[in-house]
């Protein structure tokens, strides 16, 4: 029973620790909800993301090696690219809305999932989560298939919570109101700030000058 409560204790802290920032780019997102951008992509994106980081974590559990954190910093590219989209296509966005509500209702359900939207977030949740990395493979090296079971548990039961308390505040008066109002203005200048701040904090700049 100790043990049990040890992997779900250590499960919600290394959670805790690693993805509390990722309120606020999931509360930006959901804000942003509209016929091309549903409720269901963010939430299949930030699942895919995030299961994307703990495969990448895994290694450490296997005894394998990880990627040097410079390279691992690259993935700062893919917020920047879509930050400069999101800047380019707000335009294209709102008079193509009602097609791609028509589109997508003749869709297959898979298609409904697995599209742009789900994997530009997915892409985001990873490139804000590749500090992650650092710190879950330790934890996987040192734990038991029985312990690493549970915590893995753990963390993709708290991402369904997390998703649920980024909708939540979508809905506050005070937070809806501003990101209603300015949320379309900011969301591209925050995911462009956030790749660059994962690219000067890994030092990948370093590897993209000499290149």
């Amino acid at each position: 029973m100790s043990g049990l409560v040890t992997a779900i204790s250590t499960g919600a802290a290394a959670f805790s620790a690693t993805n509390i920032d990722d309120i606020v780019i999931l509360t930006l997102f959901f804000s942003q909800v509209n016929a091309k951008l549903r409720r269901w992509h963010i939430v299949t994106g930030q699942y895919l993301g995030f299961t994307a980081l703990v495969m990448a974590s895994l290694p450490g559990f296997f005894g394998g090696l990880m990627l040097p954190k410079p390279w691992i910093g690259l993935f700062g590219l893919v917020p920047i690219t879509i930050g400069i989209k999101c800047l380019l296509n707000r335009e294209d966005d709102e008079s193509q809305e009602t097609e791609t509500q028509t589109q997508q209702s003749e869709g297959s359900y898979i298609s409904k999932f697995l599209n742009f939207q789900t994997y530009s977030v997915a892409a985001v949740t990873f490139a804000n989560g590749t500090d992650n990395i650092s710190i879950y493979v330790p934890l996987f090296a040192s734990s038991t298939w029985e312990s690493l079971l549970i915590i893995l548990g753990v963390f993709f039961m708290l991402v369904g919570f997390l998703c649920y308390l980024a909708y939540k505040l979508t809905h506050n008066t005070a937070i809806a109101s501003l990101l209603t109002r300015y949320g379309n203005d900011f969301m591209p200048f925050v995911l462009m700030g956030l790749g660059a701040f994962i690219i000067m904090d890994s030092g990948s700049w370093s590897l993209i000058i000499n290149h």
